[in-house]
């Protein structure tokens, strides 16, 4: 699936991705794109870590996708883990159900790992971003009008954070948008390291779009984090 955007010239950069919360952040860049997909097998490999899984992950799908040799493609995969089980998207209602019952009234981890592949020669950037997420503790009728939705069913782990009305998460203090599926900053370090110069005003769109003052940007923008 080739999605493309109004924009003058063939864009530099594809999106390895169809979810529209990765374009939505993306396009806080400022940077021209298209979006291509291909699929991936996302099956977990025997005794595979959190950390290598969307890594992986995130490569494998840069790589499956054909860009010309101008041309960048980023990738990214989110999983949800809970102690060492890594949560992936539910198969139907009842899996949902069963996830979020067990994420319910505590903290857990959130994985994205993110790769930029660069067609002309090959070079491979990737970065991996792990923010604690402590859920609320909702209630059985919230989480059945939840599941009820549909929403579920096409997230890692059985939830949306952003989600307005069943909001599961309790707080939070690391990247709101690696939740959402793309930790902005992190991708905008790599892309600096392949000549793309994002917007310099990503930062407070970012802010304004997910209604969060996220304490740990500058940081990362900085490399110290």
């Amino acid at each position: 699936m080739l999605e493309s955007f109004p924009v003058t010239e063939r864009p530099h950069l594809i999106l390895a991705s169809n979810s529209p919360r990765r374009r939505q952040l993306l396009a806080l860049t400022g940077l021209p794109f298209v979006v291509s997909v291909a699929d991936v097998d996302e099956s977990q490999l025997a005794n595979e870590k959190p950390a290598d899984y969307v890594l992986r992950l995130a490569e494998a799908k840069a790589r499956a996708i054909h860009a010309e040799p101008d041309q960048i493609v980023l990738a990214a995969d989110t999983t949800v883990v809970d102690g060492t089980d890594i949560l992936g998207k539910p198969k139907d209602e009842g899996e949902a159900a069963a996830m979020l019952k067990r994420l319910r009234g505590h903290s857990h981890q959130v994985y994205t790992g993110i790769a930029l592949l660069r067609a002309k020669d090959g070079l491979l950037l990737q970065d991996l971003c792990v923010t604690g997420v402590p859920m609320r503790d909702y209630t059985d009728e919230e989480l059945d009008a939840y599941v009820a939705t549909g929403d579920p069913l096409d997230k890692a782990g059985g939830y949306a954070i952003q989600h307005a009305e069943f909001h599961p998460v309790a707080r939070m203090d690391g990247c709101f948008a690696s939740v959402m599926g793309l930790p902005v900053c992190h991708v905008i370090l790599q892309m600096r390291k392949m000549g793309l110069q994002p917007d310099t005003k990503f930062f407070a769109g970012c802010e304004t779009l997910l209604e969060y003052n996220c304490p740990f940007s500058n940081a990362i923008l900085h490399g110290e984090m």
